[in-house]
């Protein structure tokens, strides 16, 4: 059967939870200051204790000094004995002989046992520290032992005492003693009573490790938290990004009908948490990070002596939003991006650009070109503080206006020549020129891109495709910076591009000048057809052959064969020939119709549907200065005038 020793030593060792070698060193430590107290040994001399286990006996070995005579035998050995440990030992050398007093076990007991404890308590401190300095940075659980106005003392692992300072404590919580607490490691200081733990449930990194442990994807590194700003008890913003194409980053913080984020709302005390997919360009991050607010334009100044500042442009029922409770909003988005934010209505925003387009000389050139629609901005701004409503159209007016007075900012407000050369008046035209006409009347809605990208571009302020391209001649890179626009949006614009450049070059040819030659060789097609537009109201009126006062006039840009009249002498048509010869032509209109309408019956009857034909575009006009009738027909080019034949 084990000892009573052995039985003690194994309880010290389950109830303090500490090593082997360590309680051992302890004792043995114990007993050296023991043996040194008992017979008054001085400190310059090398003690040392054994312990065995198993039978509990205690070793005291000394170091002594062999003499031929001995006077002092805790400090002097004689030679005889000496050379029993050691044959070549000489006088005046010193030796390590065992030294233990009888019953040195007991004595050592009862003198050693608060030098014991207090090395015992030593090295369970140390265990401490060594241990939560690891945990430094990590989460913790523990329960409340004590609760103080100061804050919480928390019980943890390997008999440990933990503080919770009140600022360390999310507002509006309150625990009792015995609850468990989950909390983050934010400091440990050693000190002489023993490690100072400092937790915390305020720190922003507690909110990641919260994350890290509900989210298995940034667990595992497939997403990563870019950054974390974050009030306590109110709300936070947590960006991230996914390291793997395919990964939706925000919906794996969620999870499932928000399964994963509520589990940490309420660890955080009902804490609002928004989830932000960060992103490289800090215009498109700055305006993810004002979310749920919507943003007209972000526009960065990176040379600001304040620091970096982003100008943000919102709507004016987003303000509010933007800004958020007493500024919390613009201040955790400030914090998440680290770029100073300047919030601005859309209204504030075009005054301060009409500003400084008639104060600052810096913007002449840019006044130049915007001074026909500065007036319209005026009578805006000015309708604005009257309290009366603008239009869509003219909010979309303005946010155009907006963004290319603070373009010409991010350009370099001291450089108005290099700014504005993209911008300048013959630059555009020379763009202009290079795009189709009917692409400044077409509607982006009605491009042929995608539903959802045309919208993207529409909300952007470009309303026709012409707007579009004139941006992809000058800086396609602000087109693909559109939140919602990808390589693969790119891609349909690019094919865009492509046809309006085809339909381009294929214009360029069809109003190629022809020469002489060319005319001639036209095909007998289009002569044929200039031919019998010609002829055919004359056929319709066989009367006016007798009539040599009225003439045929042809008023077309192509020379084509047609019969000559030759002039022959006037005569004077009296008043009630002339009403003969409307009515004629009336009755035989009248007749072609009432025509058709008998054929159409009859082709009923027989349970047929008789095709329609087109009608001929065909007006009847009276021209005072001639004091005639005239058929006006539609060529059949539509690019050219009507043609008009005399009656």
């Amino acid at each position: 059967m084990k000892n009573e020793f052995t039985l003690a030593f194994n309880e010290v060792l389950e109830e303090k939870q500490l090593p082997k070698e360590v309680i051992l060193k302890a004792l043995e430590s114990a007993m050296v200051s023991a043996y040194r107290k008992a017979v008054n040994a001085s400190g310059a001399q090398h003690i040392e204790a054994k312990i065995d286990i198993e039978t509990g006996k205690v070793t005291i070995l000394a170091e002594k000094e062999v003499v031929e005579t001995v006077q002092d035998p805790h400090t002097e050995v004689s030679l005889e004995e000496a050379r029993k440990i050691d044959p070549n030992v000489e006088i005046g050398q010193t030796i390590i002989v065992d030294n233990t007093p009888k019953d040195f076990g007991r004595v050592a007991a009862q003198t050693a046992r608060q030098v014991i404890q207090q090395r015992i308590r030593d090295a369970e401190r140390q265990m401490q520290l060594d241990y939560y300095q690891k945990q430094l940075g990590e989460i913790v659980s523990g329960i409340v032992q004590a609760v103080t106005p100061q804050g919480l003392t928390i019980g943890l692992e390997l008999r440990a005492e933990g503080t919770m300072p009140r600022k360390e404590m999310i507002p509006g919580e309150r625990f009792r003693v015995h609850d468990r607490v989950r909390a983050l490691v934010a400091e440990v200081k050693d000190t002489p009573r023993g490690p100072q733990i400092i937790l915390s449930r305020t720190h922003k990194n507690f909110l990641r490790r919260l994350l890290e442990t509900e989210v298995p994807e940034i667990y595992h590194g497939i997403v990563e938290i870019r950054s974390i700003a974050r009030e306590p008890g109110e709300r936070a913003k947590v960006a991230v990004s996914a390291t793997q194409p395919g990964v939706d980053p925000v919906g794996a913080c969620v999870g499932i009908r928000g399964v994963r984020i509520q589990a940490i709302v309420r660890e955080l005390h009902d804490e609002k948490i928004d989830v932000i997919e960060w992103n490289p360009d800090p215009a498109v991050f700055i305006a993810k990070a004002l979310s749920p607010a919507r943003v007209t334009g972000v526009y960065l100044d990176e040379k600001n002596p304040q620091g970096k500042t982003a100008t943000v442009v919102v709507p004016e029922d987003q303000l509010s939003l933007a800004i958020g409770r007493d500024g919390q909003n613009a201040r955790l988005a400030a914090r998440l991006t680290g770029w100073r934010i300047d919030i601005k209505s859309l209204t504030e925003a075009a005054a301060d650009a009409l500003h400084k387009l008639q104060k600052d000389p810096a913007y002449a050139v840019l006044a130049e070109q915007l001074a026909d629609q500065i007036p319209q901005i005026e009578d805006m701004l000015a309708r604005k503080a009257e309290g009366r409503p603008l239009t869509p159209e003219e909010y979309d007016t303005l946010s155009r206006f907006v963004d290319r007075v603070e373009r010409r900012v991010i350009a370099g407000v001291g450089a108005p020549e290099t700014a504005t050369k993209a911008l300048a008046s013959d630059k555009l035209a020379e763009i202009k020129a290079q795009i189709p006409p009917e692409a400044f009347e077409t509607n982006i809605l009605d491009s042929g891109l995608p539903e959802h990208v045309a919208y993207i571009l529409q909300e952007a302020g470009y309303t026709t495709v012409g707007e579009m391209a004139v941006q992809m001649k000058v800086r396609p890179e602000e087109i693909f910076r559109l939140n919602g626009i990808g390589p693969r949006a790119m891609q349909e614009i690019n094919k865009l591009m492509a046809r309006l450049e085809e339909q381009m070059r294929t214009a360029e040819v069809a109003v190629e000048p022809t020469t002489e030659t060319e005319v001639e060789s036209l095909p007998a097609v289009e002569a044929s057809v200039e031919e019998t537009v010609v002829s055919e109201p004359l056929a319709s009126a066989p009367e006016i052959e007798a009539t040599p006062e009225i003439e045929p006039v042809a008023e077309t840009t192509v020379e084509t064969p047609m019969e000559t009249f030759e002039e022959e002498p006037e005569e004077e048509i009296s008043f009630d020939q002339l009403f003969t010869l409307k009515s004629d032509i009336f009755s035989k209109v009248a007749l072609d119709e009432d025509e058709e309408e008998e054929e159409e019956i009859t082709a009923r009857s027989k349970g047929k549907k008789k095709a329609k034909k087109k009608k001929k575009p065909v007006a009847l006009e009276y021209d005072p200065d001639r004091d005639q009738m005239v058929i006006r027909k539609k060529h059949k080019r539509e690019d050219e005038d009507w043609d008009e034949w005399e009656l």
